[in-house]
């Protein structure tokens, strides 16, 4: 098994360090729902989370929330309420959206404001052997102290000296990095040897890592954007606390996905929300979407890419459904189908060839099921590959794409049976497409609808 480590910047082989492989995966600044940039990142490490325990390894899985940001403070303060209110709210959101994509909860999802003590040990520990240092009550990181700094990113200091920010006037360097933030009035604030404040953003997923994993991690994963400076800052911090190296043995960053030419973000605004795919689509469809690629490579969002998911999808559904029983003239053998999905997740976890491997199986299977072979065995062998990649398949619980002319009659003849008074037969239309997953709106410009799970 062969994974493509940033660090290095090639393939390995992997080779984890104990019985038990350890994996952090950085989660999300909680000040708004995810989007489907956010499903992307979480339902590839749920994958390879799945592979690892299908090849038999334990796994210790963390994934951290940062609840006290900027971000969230600004977002607060806009709508009024406590900024840890505000990120109790989206922590939430963020469950139903992730449960409802089939993603395996990890197993420990610490929060920044909860790990305060083990972030000002370690930033005092840094203080103490010479690698911070404290200024008008923040305090930063002394860069060039550390050699080894730009490791990840494979660039030198002076060029990122080039490219660094102002020293903000209470920086040594420019490309020093904050730790500690001294506070601010009217925003949440803790103590610390140093006064009144709160953590820095990178220092939290240090803090996370080492307090639950350990000095030296086997996978560190995130998304392509994190690695500079967030991961190269983790690296950092956490090598020279510990004078351990290294902090972590495999580096995976998944792609990021697009909305046209740029990066779906939230500060971009550019933004598809989990809630809003999943009231077009199945959660399997989604995954497939996600999957249909290489998670190193870019994805740009398409509803005609998602349409063909969703199409997609059926095709493995009705492979498995009943059909050319046990006792049948020939048993399909699915074996070769196995060792080639194997194969595929073993390249660097590559879900696109895997997929193939399942739409090829699913053929064969209609194809011996026509001729009356027992295709029990290989239905079970589909049903389980799919399941290493987290499809359920399970009926979506609304109409496919292609029953939007027939939801478009019915929500016209309920227009006229309501012009005509016929309030009773009209609210029946209205049930029975709500049982189906369609939500319908009477609105000043007619009647709208839209799906939802």
């Amino acid at each position: 098994m062969r994974v493509f480590n940033t660090l290095s910047g090639q393939k390995e082989e992997f080779q984890p360090q104990g019985e038990t492989v350890t994996m952090y995966v950085c989660g999300v600044t909680v000040y708004d729902d995810c989007h489907i940039g956010h499903a992307m990142s979480y339902v590839i490490f749920d994958v390879i989370r799945r592979y690892l325990e299908f090849k038999g390894y334990k796994l210790k899985h963390v994934q951290n929330f940062t609840d006290i940001d900027d971000k969230i403070i600004d977002r607060a303060q806009q709508l009024g309420v406590p900024p840890l209110e505000l990120a109790e709210k989206y922590v939430s959101e963020y469950f139903k959206d992730m449960d409802a994509l089939n993603v395996k909860r990890a197993d420990i999802y610490p929060r920044a404001t909860e790990e305060i003590p083990k972030i000002v040990e370690i930033v005092q520990g840094l203080i103490t052997n010479g690698h911070a240092y404290e200024s008008q009550g923040s305090v930063y990181f002394r860069v060039k102290s550390f050699a080894g700094y730009g490791k990840l990113t494979h660039q030198d200091l002076d060029d990122m000296m080039s490219r660094s920010c102002s020293t903000e006037g209470e920086k040594e360097d420019p490309l020093d990095f904050v730790l500690w933030k001294a506070a601010k009035p009217g925003e949440p604030s803790w103590s610390s040897p140093w006064g009144e404040g709160r953590p820095g953003w990178h220092i939290e997923c240090s803090a996370m890592a080492l307090k639950y994993l350990g000095d030296s991690l086997d996978i560190h994963g995130g998304g392509q954007d994190l690695i500079f400076p967030h991961h190269e800052n983790e690296i950092t911090q956490s090598e020279a606390f510990t004078g351990v190296a290294p902090f972590v043995r495999y580096w995976l960053h998944n792609g990021l996905l697009q909305l046209g030419e740029d990066k779906m973000s939230k500060s971009l605004g550019n933004l598809i929300t989990v809630k809003e795919a999943l009231e077009r689509y199945s959660p399997d469809a989604v995954r497939l979407f996600i999957l249909g690629s290489h998670y190193r490579s870019p994805l740009t969002y398409s509803e005609e890419t998602l349409e063909a998911a969703e199409t997609g999808m059926e095709r493995l559904r009705q492979a498995t459904k009943a059909g050319g029983e046990a006792g049948g003239k020939a048993v399909l053998d699915s074996q070769p189908f196995k060792r080639r999905f194997v194969d595929s997740m073993d390249d660097d976890f590559n879900t696109a060839q895997a997929i193939a491997v399942l739409f090829d199986l699913a053929r064969e299977i209609n194809r011996a099921r026509e001729e009356k072979h027992d295709v029990t065995g290989a239905q079970h062998t589909l049903a389980e590959l799919a399941g290493v990649l987290g499809f359920t398949l399970e009926e979506p619980s609304r109409p496919p794409l292609d029953a939007e002319p027939f939801i478009e009659l019915l929500v016209s003849t309920r227009v006229d049976l309501r012009q005509a008074k016929e309030w009773q037969l009209a609210d029946k239309i209205r049930s029975r497409l709500a049982e189906l997953g369609i939500t319908l709106e009477d609105t000043p410009k007619g009647t709208v609808w839209k799906r939802h799970r």
